[in-house]
């Protein structure tokens, strides 16, 4: 009985040891991805030997429970003394392989800022049902976003930005129900956004400046109750700002600059919770909603470069804080207002209108 006893205890160790050790189809994938990628100078694949996947591969961690890989964390910029030890900027060329796609258990993959992978973004990261963090920043990866990320019902982040990324943004993007973080910027975007965008209603920040997106802003953008940064800037964006933004609760960064906006300022726009406000660069006409007063907090608000008419509104000064203000290379005429903020401001804050007057300019 003893000796059963024995074997049953060594049975139960041996199986305890297999599970400890990440299976052959999790090595296979990495070892996949380590193929198609080249990194010649940190050493950083120089961990991946051995037959445990799940013990000392860099960037590597695996879930206690079973053993397979469930985070992926290689980033070119880091403070891990692997970097320190090399003295110099980290550099990887080659593509990702969809091998990696093997990898079910995954929920988070990070591959980001090594300057030099290529490639399309596999399609088949689409179908990896456990991710949640996909952040293939810094990069020159090209194509379109994957066509079916929306079945990615949990994922939280989506930072794809600083690639060379062309193409029209999937209309399942909208889908993402758990996104709170999404991050497109300095790509090669292209077409309208996805009307149903602001079905994101966990989304917190959107930033996609600097592509060459189109069409309108959606309305549906206003739906979004958590987003408190919006940034379109340096786009191709037409169209008027819809007066719904405005209105949303939490929103304190909007940019907006560098488009081909046009009609008026939303007065509600100047009379909410943003505080840093950037809409120059368009072909904004009209004059400056007259809307200011104690609830007005601006940390910034930049109207430069568009076609306003009129005077600046006199309300300015009865705004609890504006920090700085730029409203050069319009069409405005009036006296500037005396008080704060106009007495800390410089000329360059008025420069090149039709007929400002007072200080910081010439006397009226």
């Amino acid at each position: 009985m003893t000796s059963l006893f024995f074997i049953a205890a060594l049975f139960l160790a041996a199986a305890a040891s297999l599970v400890t050790c990440c299976p052959p189809s999790d090595r296979a994938a990495l070892l996949a991805l380590k193929a198609s990628l080249h990194e010649p100078f940190v050493g950083i694949f120089k961990s991946w030997t051995g037959n445990d996947c799940c013990r000392n591969w860099y960037g590597v961690t695996c879930d206690p429970n079973n053993a397979r890989v469930t985070y992926i964390n290689l980033r070119g910029q880091s403070e891990d003394p692997i970097f320190h030890k090399a003295n110099r900027t980290a550099y990887m060329s080659g593509t990702i392989s969809p091998a990696l796609c093997q990898l079910t258990w995954l929920s988070s993959i990070i591959i980001a800022d090594w300057k030099g992978i290529s490639g399309f973004i596999p399609n088949c990261i689409s179908y990896l049902p456990n991710l949640r963090i996909l952040d293939l920043f810094g990069n020159k990866l090209t194509g379109q976003v994957p066509r079916h990320i929306g079945h990615l019902k949990r994922l939280k982040i989506l930072d794809l930005a600083d690639n060379e990324l062309s193409g029209w943004l999937p209309n399942s993007i909208s889908n993402l129900s758990s996104l709170t973080h999404l991050d497109l910027r300095n790509n090669q975007i292209s077409g309208a956004l996805p009307r149903n965008l602001g079905n994101l209603r966990m989304m917190s920040r959107a930033l996609l400046s600097r592509n060459q997106i189109t069409g309108p802003i959606p309305n549906s953008l206003s739906k979004i109750y958590r987003l408190s940064e919006l940034d379109l800037s340096l786009n191709q964006i037409s169209g008027s700002i819809p007066r719904s933004l405005g209105k949303m609760r939490v929103l304190a960064t909007l940019n907006l600059d560098g488009n081909k906006l046009s009609g008026k300022i939303p007065s509600k726009l100047l009379h909410s919770s943003v505080s840093i406000l950037n809409l120059s660069k368009n072909s904004l006409d009209g004059t400056i909603p007259d809307v200011f007063g104690p609830r007005s907090y601006l940390t910034s608000i930049d109207l430069s470069y568009n076609e306003l008419k009129g005077p600046i509104p006199k309300s300015i000064s009865d705004a609890s804080y504006v920090g700085h203000l730029d409203v050069s290379h319009n069409h405005l005429c009036g006296a500037i207002p005396a008080g704060s903020p106009f007495d800390r401001l410089d000329a360059s804050s008025f420069s090149s209108n039709d007929c400002l007057c007072g200080k910081p300019l010439r006397a009226c």
